[in-house]
């Protein structure tokens, strides 16, 4: 599951839309977006740069999955460690939703796009709330894509939310009912409820590890590790994904 991907320019650049098998579409992809401070380090900028060159990667991402017909996108935009960052990065982050959504609003729109999120928004700055809320209020009744964006988020703390978020329904139960709670139950409490466990996560910049990043729902999903930083990702980059992904079988955990 953790094989490296290794991309060559020929295997890009084949990986076009025709080499696809459009019937095995991953449903769901989770994308964590690495590389930004980095890509613009190498270029002698400031990490901000990086910041807002990964914003415009991200329409393009969402452009393409859009047109690929995946039916949900989730990128890890924010965890709850990242604000231990230097503050001026973590307030141009803040402010990225803001810009991001103020632009690309009506295309998400046009596109058929429903935007979503995960995480605890409501430690988010107040400009960064009344962004996110608006977008969803407008694309709630939309039923193309949804693009999930995990912000201030984190996966143990999740999971500590969810447990106790259980506990609370489940107080007066008898120790026979609890016994009885499976996985699917617990699920319920988890701030994906209403999404699919992702089919495939893309980790971009090299890095190969999950930064505590739906580590519950990551269990059977497919790993790819793409070299290219997030900025330089594209749709090709994703469509040579998707085709490793298609050239795998998935078992989970049977035969």
């Amino acid at each position: 599951m953790f094989k490296k991907f290794k991309k060559n320019h020929h295997q890009s650049q084949s990986a076009d839309i025709g080499a696809l098998d459009l019937q095995k579409i991953p449903q769901h992809i989770a994308i964590i977006m690495d590389g930004n401070g980095r890509w613009a380090k190498q270029r002698k900028m400031p990490r901000v740069k990086g910041h807002y060159q990964g914003m415009e990667t991200i329409k393009t991402i969402t452009r393409a999955a859009s047109d690929l017909n995946v039916k949900y996108l989730t990128l890890y935009a924010f965890s709850t460690e990242n604000w231990s960052r230097p503050q001026e990065e973590v307030n141009y982050i803040m402010g990225l939703p803001v810009n991001f959504l103020n632009t690309f609003l009506p295309e998400l729109i046009e596109k058929n796009v429903k935007v979503e999120t995960i995480g605890f928004i409501d430690e988010l700055p107040p400009k960064t709330i009344q962004a996110i809320e608006e977008a969803k209020l407008k694309t709630a009744d939309n039923t193309g894509l949804t693009l999930i964006f995990a912000i201030n988020y984190g996966g143990r703390a999740e999971i500590m939310k969810g447990i106790q978020n259980m506990i609370k329904a489940h107080k007066h139960a008898s120790d026979r009912d609890i016994e009885q709670l499976t996985e699917q139950h617990f699920a319920q409490y988890l701030m994906t409820s209403d999404f699919p466990d992702p089919d495939l996560l893309i980790r971009t910049s090299g890095e190969q590890r999950i930064s505590n990043f739906l580590i519950w729902q990551l269990s059977y999903s497919e790993f790819i590790f793409n070299d290219k930083m997030w900025p330089d990702f594209d749709e090709t980059e994703l469509k040579a994904c998707i085709k490793t992904y298609q050239s795998r079988q998935r078992r989970f955990g049977g035969l």
